[in-house]
């Protein structure tokens, strides 16, 4: 017995050497850090992030890696928070996280970008549109959504030619007001401009003295710039209040807070862009809500750029990637993006639809043009 372990252990001990070099050639994953709202407000559109860059992450393994690298993806939740966000991207770039996707929101991508280009991360962020981001010259910034400017001037532009006065508001978010910014230019620069500039912070409850002021106005539409829960309680205090006017919003209205409002959200028009799906998952996969449904194919696509951009640069080294970024359009499963020297897309067009509710009690909005 003990000759026989003798010789078995030599026998471990000799393959030892062999095994070590192989073992030592294979390169380590590349992580990919995600940095979303996983819980707060804005969870729901945090979950759909993750599911989209989980999907992402395990088909690209699955077909052999990003350059011949495999990718690791490391998830952290922000909370849509200035300062969670800042502890997130510490413990990312701690971790040797060097491509990031994320942050969602606008004022969290705002208060984190600088500290990720001073770590050499490279920053994607699938859905912030504040048009101030990109405007400060970071090296490490890019983002898929095109600027709020642009759906701004597109809704400022339908309503211009619209008959009757027009009221902005906006949220008070940094998302919120810019979109109502970017309207009121488009009406300025049209000779059309607004005759109210009201707000309706986050959180509100009521809008009967909102609406009084517009009802005073005599306002024919309603301009909101911000999310779906308070866009739910202005329509529902328009209408409660027999003001007949059309309410006109963004993409930030595509979510159940703004269905809460029910037929007081019928006929409202909202600016969108084209839909990027992510593809179906293998197997099975819970469902997931509309929400995530919206944000999943963006997820899906920055980390397929991301990837991409890896491969390029031969390495995950955050400059390179940066700049192998900006060489050139960048073709993924989902469509091509190309990135100008400041990080911002292309325009894919701005789309105008109009919500309404199928007899069934779905949402349809995508072949409905105002």
């Amino acid at each position: 017995m003990a000759f026989r372990a003798a010789r078995h252990l030599a026998l471990v001990l000799m393959t030892v050497p062999a095994a070590a070099p192989a073992a030592a050639q294979a390169p380590a994953p590349v992580k990919i850090g995600l940095s979303a709202p996983l819980t707060g407000p804005d969870a729901a559109f945090g979950q759909g992030l993750r599911a989209g860059a989980e999907q992402a992450v395990a088909e690209i393994n699955r077909t052999g890696g990003a350059g011949g690298r495999r990718l690791a993806l490391v998830v952290a939740d922000d909370a849509g928070d200035q300062r969670q966000g800042a502890m997130v991207a510490r413990k990312l770039l701690g971790e040797g996280v060097r491509l990031v996707v994320g942050p969602l929101e606008s004022s969290v991508v705002a208060a984190v970008a600088p500290l990720y280009e001073a770590g050499g991360a490279v920053v994607l962020t699938p859905g912030a549109s504040y048009p101030a981001l990109t405007a400060q010259g970071l090296w490490n910034l890019f983002r898929l959504a095109p600027g709020d400017a642009q759906q701004g001037a597109a809704a400022g532009a339908w309503l211009a030619g619209r008959d009757g006065p027009v009221a902005i508001v906006h949220d008070r978010s940094t998302f919120g007001r810019a979109l109502a910014d970017a309207v009121s230019r488009t009406l300025r620069a049209r000779g059309r401009p607004e005759v109210l500039f009201e707000s309706l912070p986050r959180g509100s409850r009521d809008a009967g003295d909102l609406v009084g002021r517009l009802r005073a106005a005599n306002v024919r539409a309603v301009y909101f710039g911000g999310f779906g829960a308070e866009a739910a309680v202005l329509a529902r205090a328009m209408r409660e209040a027999g003001l007949d006017a059309t309410l006109v919003g963004s993409d930030g209205l595509r979510d159940r807070d703004f269905a809460a409002a029910g037929p007081a959200a019928e006929g409202t028009v909202m600016t969108v862009l084209p839909d990027r799906r992510a593809p179906e998952p293998r197997g099975k996969a819970p469902p997931r809500g509309p929400e995530a449904n919206l944000v999943a194919g963006s997820a899906y696509m920055a980390v397929e750029v991301l990837a991409q951009g890896l491969a390029r640069a031969r390495g995950p080294d955050g400059r390179k990637v940066a700049e192998a970024l900006r060489a050139g359009p960048v073709r993924t499963s989902l469509g091509e993006v190309a990135f100008d020297g400041r990080g911002d897309p292309g325009s894919d067009g701005v789309g105008l639809r109009v919500w309404r509710r199928t007899p069934d009690g779905r949402v349809d909005y995508a072949g409905n043009e105002p």
